[in-house]
């Protein structure tokens, strides 16, 4: 009788043990399966998810915002101080003009796995990128910081930083030489209506997790890349002509229609928009995103050619090509340039000169400044 009771007693013991480990084990799942698992809080509606990069081709843990800079809560969300309010979508169609732009003609000052948008105050965090512009552009940056740093574009007052996934040869970095050509031009048909970014705007175009068919057919693609007589290509080319000359080329348009309300938000996109386009040579911002700004076309040069099979993107195959801008205009200097060359419709230099209407004057001085009373 003993003995009866004292297995039973055992079997009983043993149930219970089995039973709280798994629960035990089931409690660690929860708590390691991160967002999404149960017991965390949804995501809000109606807000964008956070961003996710890669590193050297590896995918890494999406970016999550945090409290840095001009985010003090870390929602991701950096507001307008003050917004803009009360503007509507122009519709109307300008005197046809065939120009209206202007170059930020900026050259590249060092690389770093750093990205200031999407990975704000997380020094190496990133996978490598290749910077224009602000020459003190790193982890840290904000708009104070950029403001008081220095630059490598022509024009001084441009303190903005530019930045893209660094381009390998194998293991070799290949750098951009001499100063890249930026445009700053009417994205919509009203060129009137355009106005200058906000100082601290940023944004990043594409996606280092695009396919080709979505870089092919992302809004702000102009010709894929292109070496010599070849075009039209969504990766890197096989090969391209072997000569001093032949460079590997890429054009690629930002939005530029904004919100009016936020500086940026947790994907780094949802404040700004293309044009939609409402008929033959009509692009028109939505109205959920009304306020015209300069257009941003990327226009960057990499001095590769021949063998192109090793041939990549510090973010993964020639697809991931993405880049990111953070406004720090000195906003005079800036203000200048919009009303002369984009909104006066002219076709200008990073001096706001236009070659082909010199009547009209420049913009800045032959130091690329504004000029002395």
């Amino acid at each position: 009788m003993v003995t009866r009771l004292n297995r039973s007693t055992l079997v009983s013991v043993l149930v219970v043990a089995t039973a709280l480990a798994l629960v035990a084990l089931g409690l660690s799942a929860i708590a390691n399966a991160g967002p999404g698992a149960a017991g965390t809080a949804p995501e809000a509606a109606g807000k964008p998810a956070a961003a996710s990069h890669v590193m050297q081709g590896h995918k890494m843990a999406p970016a999550k915002p945090v409290a840095f800079g001009g985010d003090p809560d870390g929602d991701g969300y950096i507001p307008a101080e003050p917004p803009v309010t009360g503007v509507e979508p122009s519709d109307e169609i300008p005197p046809h003009r065939y120009f209206h732009e202007f170059q930020a003609n900026c050259s590249v000052n060092h690389t770093a796995p750093d990205d200031p948008i999407v990975y704000p105050g997380q020094a190496g965090a990133s996978h490598d990128h290749t910077f224009m512009g602000n020459d003190t552009t790193n982890a840290n940056s904000t708009t104070a910081s950029l403001s008081a740093g220095g630059t490598k574009c022509l024009a001084p007052g441009d303190r903005s930083a530019y930045w893209m996934p660094t381009l390998y040869n194998g293991n070799e970095e290949v750098r951009p030489v001499g100063p890249q050509t930026i445009y700053y031009k009417a994205g919509v048909t009203d060129y009137r209506t355009v106005r200058s970014f906000p100082k601290g705007l940023r944004f990043v175009v594409g996606s280092p997790t695009q396919t080709a068919e979505e870089f092919r057919n992302h809004p702000g693609m102009v010709e894929g890349y292109e070496c010599g007589e070849s075009y039209h290509n969504y990766d890197f080319p096989a090969a391209c002509p072997t000569s001093q000359d032949t460079q590997l080329n890429l054009r690629m348009q930002a939005p530029s229609c904004w919100d009016g309300k936020y500086l940026d938000t947790p994907d780094h996109k949802a404040h700004m928009a293309y044009p939609v386009v409402m008929g033959a040579n009509q692009d028109v911002c939505p109205p959920s995103h009304p306020v015209a700004l300069p257009m941003i076309e990327f226009k960057m040069a990499w001095p590769v050619n021949g063998d192109m099979s090793q041939v990549r993107l510090a973010s993964g195959t020639g697809h991931s090509f993405h880049y990111d801008f953070f406004n720090a205009w000195d906003d005079a200097t800036l203000d200048a340039l919009v009303d002369h060359c984009i909104v006066g419709a002219l076709q200008c230099n990073a001096r706001g000169y236009d070659e082909n209407n010199p009547g009209e004057g420049a913009a800045l001085d032959e130091n690329y400044e504004l000029p002395r009373p």
